[in-house]
């Protein structure tokens, strides 16, 4: 399908940008940290009203999460590698069902597991600026085993009125059912006499 849309768009793979300049990760890292030292605003923890239930995980759920870790993901900032997570779960899982539990109950995430290593990704082919690298942040994959959870938590709260054509939070639902569904519509659009379609194709 991928192949089909990027012959009608006449996309064409860019060449990897490299910038053989030894002072760039030096640059980069000031342009980022720039974002970061303009916030002057110092963050408030909201204290919860005392009648309110705190999320609480239970360790089949963990255990369920460390299970479904991609074994072949790189070690994050933390270095612990996902085969570890996913090998030891059952070691594992009473240990961050404590650290999680506590986490939520005080609102508070442990500092270790927001270590975030920034990797700098190319926008276009030609790179011009600094502004022209997209930064990809790669957090701890413990982390993002405890945002999963999260995750599955908040969607059980969400109304079941979503729009029908809205793909992001949506089980079984992806970007390749939105375009798709665009195709189809647009397809059965032009099907019809005197009819045209302008498309906007944004990379």
């Amino acid at each position: 399908m991928w192949q089909g849309i990027q012959a009608i768009t006449n996309y064409r793979t860019p060449p990897p940008a490299c910038d053989s300049d030894a002072s760039l990760p030096d640059a980069l890292k000031h342009f980022y940290a720039q974002f970061e030292t303009q916030n002057s605003v110092a963050a408030r923890k909201t204290t919860p009203p005392p009648d309110d239930q705190v999320l609480c995980l239970t360790a089949a759920d963990v255990r369920k999460t460390l299970l479904r870790v991609d074994p072949w993901k790189a070690a994050r900032p933390d270095n612990i590698p996902a085969r570890v997570l996913r090998e030891c779960a059952d070691q594992l899982t009473d240990v961050f069902t404590d650290i999680f539990n506590i986490s939520l109950s005080s609102a508070t995430i442990p500092t270790c597991l927001k270590a975030t290593t920034i990797i700098p990704v190319p926008k276009k082919s030609s790179v011009s600026c600094l502004n022209d690298y997209r930064p990809v942040a790669l957090t701890p994959i413990i982390m993002k085993c405890f945002e999963r959870l999260v995750m599955r938590h908040i969607k059980t709260l969400l109304p079941p009125s979503l729009d029908p054509l809205q793909f992001a939070y949506h089980p079984n639902r992806s970007t390749d059912d939105a375009i798709s569904t665009t195709l189809q519509l647009a397809l059965t659009h032009l099907d019809s006499r005197d009819t045209c379609l302008n498309a906007v194709h944004r990379l």
